[in-house]
């Protein structure tokens, strides 16, 4: 019994573009991450960004008002390339 060798390439194809979804959709969405003296240090990335962006948001200084140690909540944009720090994160109890 021969293999079909469409029904293997369409399996390969489908494989592989799960693989490369998968891959795109992890970079979507929010991610924790903690100021750093010289910039930022994502929980889901081992390396310290330095160029990143800051949301302008209304009441908040244009600084971003951020200070080492602080808890941010960022995004992936420009498909990962670019990172935006939207806002200090606090507990519930303040």
């Amino acid at each position: 019994m021969t293999k079909d060798p469409y029904g293997q390439f369409a399996d390969m194809m489908s494989s592989a573009m799960k693989g490369h979804t998968r891959q795109m959709a992890s970079g979507l969405g929010g991610v924790l991450g903690t100021v750093t003296a010289s910039g930022v240090k994502l929980d889901d990335f081992k390396h310290e960004i330095q160029d990143y962006l800051l949301a302008e948001l209304p009441g908040m200084p244009e600084s971003g008002g951020f200070k080492p140690g602080d808890r941010v909540l960022a995004i992936r944009v420009n498909g990962g390339s670019d990172i935006v720090v939207l806002c200090k994160v606090v507990g519930a109890d303040g």
